[in-house]
């Protein structure tokens, strides 16, 4: 088994869903739900969160991560790219891999991890990296862009036959959307010249149930308290 460690990004200027990281979730911060399952899956080196937040340091340290410095808030921004912090979490490491984990996901259980890496051995260097996905649901063969007065497809339409949007979903191409379950990815995309934290060769992970669940826009935090409660979900249990 190669030698991975987990990143867990958590910084504090979320805008669709303020305080998010650290939004109490089952009693406990978000947070502690991703740290709880990379500790379970007894996979990981260690369980690193990337944070420009002294108060988010502080709590991922409680529930046993480390957070040993904090991101420069020019990585912090809304708009700056992972690449950015993957990169200063990973100085100074000789992991073999990495495997991002972002907070958005509860339901990411630490048999979902284990998958996920046995995924990625499997694949004998036939990937640079897996990344979760899960089948759309919104179809981009019924989408459109505005052109002046018109809307256009977003999709080249097949010639000859039945437009993409007019057609029924189950007879539309399959089409996979990535969820923020889980990306694990062997360290050596992060060198070179154009750094990437995903490499040129993508594998699938296929996230099945609550897996994929992200808290991700405003009521996502009441609705994965309804999938607790209806017995949908299960959370790890929390090792702080």
């Amino acid at each position: 088994m190669p030698t991975v460690v987990a990143l867990i990004p958590a910084r504090a200027g979320s805008q669709r869903v303020p305080g998010k990281n650290v939004a109490l979730l089952g009693g406990h911060p978000l947070i502690a739900w991703s740290i709880a399952s990379a500790r379970e899956s007894g996979i990981f080196t260690d369980v690193v969160v990337s944070t420009d937040a002294g108060e988010i340091a502080e709590i991922a340290r409680r529930y046993g991560a480390e957070a040993p410095r904090l991101r420069p808030p020019e990585m912090s921004t809304a708009t700056s790219s992972d690449i950015e912090w993957v990169l200063h979490a990973m100085e100074g490491r000789d992991e073999q891999a990495f495997a991002i984990l972002r907070p958005t996901s509860p339901f990411r259980t630490a048999a979902t991890i284990r998958r996920a890496v046995d995924r990625l051995v499997e694949l004998d260097g036939r990937a640079d990296s897996v990344r979760a996905v899960e089948r759309t649901k919104q179809h981009p063969g019924k989408m459109w862009t505005v052109d002046g007065d018109l809307i256009v497809p977003l999709l080249p339409q097949p010639e000859g036959e039945t437009p993409l949007h007019s057609r029924q979903y189950q007879a539309l191409p399959e089409v996979w959307v990535q969820n923020s379950s889980l990306e694990i990815a062997w360290a050596h995309v992060l060198e070179g010249p154009l750094p990437t934290i995903s490499g040129a060769r993508v594998a699938p992970f296929f996230t099945e149930g609550a897996e994929g669940f992200s808290v991700d826009y405003p009521g996502d935090l009441e609705r994965a308290e309804q999938m607790l409660a209806s017995g949908q979900a299960t959370l790890p249990r929390p090792l702080g």
